[in-house]
């Protein structure tokens, strides 16, 4: 995105003063702008369907509708393919994060992340990364591991479906590596990384890269400490 072009943000947090902070933060920045705002769940909802808003800072805990649902209703609506969810949330709300992954959000970060570093999750989701914020990440991958399975994305198949090559490109992928990294590591280019991660979103069915991280942890692929 250029600032002739800046990327679209909506903000949903149902305290005011957080929006404010937040929409001053954004706007602050020559490449986004805010939009709209949101209160409520809902509210973000039927902003993003009528605001066309490419990115939705999402909190977790509002009113009428939480923001996992909210998460999961824009991301099941085909007119707002496009909408990326960018989710907000504190460490004791870590139980919430992977059913608002599992609901299509394409990251998260705690809400005492740095100004700085919230504006570059919000390109890096915007042009259509993956971000999950490390610290609460260990924590996380643990309640996912002693949780009910539930399938992260609507595939046939999981990693079984996958070329080894593309096992090793998912394990990567899971670690948290970029392309760019994906790339240094297995001796390949930038551009045959990003194929082979295009090509296992495409096999797996995965909305984003955020999915399949799910994919690789909660089908043994990658473990907590391991690989």
């Amino acid at each position: 995105m250029s600032p002739t072009n800046p990327i679209r943000v909506l903000l949903a947090d149902d305290q005011t003063l957080v929006r404010a902070a937040f929409a001053m933060l954004v706007e602050s920045a020559r490449d986004m702008e805010v939009v709209a705002q949101a209160g409520t769940g809902a509210e973000a909802v039927e902003l993003a369907r009528s605001e066309r808003a490419d990115l939705v800072v999402m909190d977790i805990r509002m009113p009428e509708l939480d923001g996992i649902e909210a998460t999961r209703l824009i991301a099941a609506d085909d007119d707002l393919a496009g909408v990326k969810v960018l989710v907000l949330t504190t460490y004791d709300t870590d139980e919430h994060i992977m059913e608002a992954l599992r609901a299509g959000a394409s990251g998260f970060l705690v809400k005492d992340t740095r100004p700085a570093d919230l504006l570059a999750a919000i390109r890096t989701v915007a042009a259509g990364e993956s971000l999950l914020s490390p610290g609460p990440t260990s924590r996380l991958i643990a309640r996912v591991l002693s949780a009910p399975q539930v399938p992260a994305a609507n595939g046939a198949g999981g990693p079984d479906v996958l070329t080894d090559r593309e096992r090793q490109v998912l394990t990567l992928v899971a670690r948290g590596l970029n392309n760019t990294e994906i790339a240094e590591s297995l001796g390949l280019s930038p551009l045959t990384a990003k194929t082979h991660v295009s090509r296992i979103m495409s096999k797996l069915c995965a909305r984003d890269r955020a999915q399949l991280v799910i994919v690789a942890y909660e089908s043994g692929l990658v473990t907590p400490g391991g690989g």
